[in-house]
């Protein structure tokens, strides 16, 4: 038994994005233990079965920042260790020895230990073997069918960002490092900050969106562009530009964070930069629009 700890409530699952269902298991105890635990992968899965990521919901920071507001830590093991273990040993060895558990929760449909042989039902006979309680949460479910972080990467990929929205529980954001463009954006009177997607990262579906940009805690009304730019020769590399009105000021080097709200317009190469600075103008017009549909941004 562990013991430099009286006891730990640990919410089991993927949590591969801290959807609405993630959210679900995570805060359901409501009784207070020494420890919170939400029990994460060092790397997806997938990564190991498949040698593919399926595509990253959350950047590292937003992660943190939403368990911490959910009141649970994040304890992260790796799956190659815990995929081997037999359903008993998962529980005795990890929940039991490693964290000193007295309280679980998971999903209606969990499954665990090695080749998943584990389900609810077989957690339900180790925890009343062991003297845990276990905390089934029913499934949450978006237009009559069960929340998933497939079903949200879907539908970010195809830029339907409400349904995104509605599944997350929140816009789709990343805070992503600001780094230097060719600052063409300055050129045709729309500054921009460019934000590079981290490796695996799932990337919306290319084209304009209406956004919002959160810089020190103030939110603006901003216009994205995420793509690779085909109106500029020699651009591949895929990227979130994004102009923040009513904002000046540097911030390379920054991490100020970018929801974006709703797709606005499909990619489009112009035949000239004229014809790009007046689809920009066009385009911040029709953000403002929507944002102003949506109360505080939502954010």
């Amino acid at each position: 038994m562990n013991e430099r700890f009286e006891g730990a409530f640990i919410a089991l699952g993927t949590f591969d994005g801290l959807h609405m269902g993630h959210k679900a298991v995570i805060t359901s105890e409501k009784s207070e233990y020494e420890r919170k635990i939400a029990l994460m992968f060092k790397e997806h899965p997938q990564v190991t079965l498949k040698g593919k990521h399926p595509g990253i919901l959350i950047t590292p920071q937003k992660e943190a920042e939403l368990l911490k507001s959910w009141g649970v830590e994040a304890e992260h093991i790796d799956f190659g260790e815990v995929s081997q273990l037999s359903p008993r040993e998962f529980v005795e060895e990890i929940l039991v020895k490693r964290y000193n558990a007295r309280s679980l929760a998971c999903g209606f449909n969990y499954r665990f230990g090695k080749g998943a042989q584990g389900d609810v039902k077989t957690l339900k006979s180790l925890c009343a073997e062991k003297e845990i309680k276990l905390t089934v949460v029913d499934e949450v479910d978006y237009e009559g069918a069960p929340v998933s972080s497939t079903k949200i990467r879907n539908a970010i990929t195809r830029g339907d960002m409400k349904s995104a929205k509605d599944m997350l529980g929140r816009f789709y954001s990343y805070d992503f490092e600001v780094c230097h463009g060719d600052e063409r954006g300055r050129i045709l009177g729309s500054p921009t900050i460019n934000q590079f997607f981290m490796k695996d990262f799932c990337v919306a579906e290319f084209g304009v969106y209406a956004s919002v940009t959160v810089v020190d805690g103030v939110s603006y009304p901003s216009v994205t562009n995420i793509g690779v730019r085909p109106t500029i020769e020699g651009v591949s590399e895929k990227r979130s530009e994004t102009n923040i009105i009513g904002f000046e000021g540097d911030l390379y080097g920054k991490h100020p964070e970018v929801f974006i709200v709703e797709k606005i317009r499909g990619e489009l190469k112009f035949n000239s930069l004229d014809e790009l600075s007046a689809q920009i103008a066009i385009d911040r017009q029709r953000s403002l629009e929507i944002l102003g549909k949506v109360s505080d941004y939502g954010i």
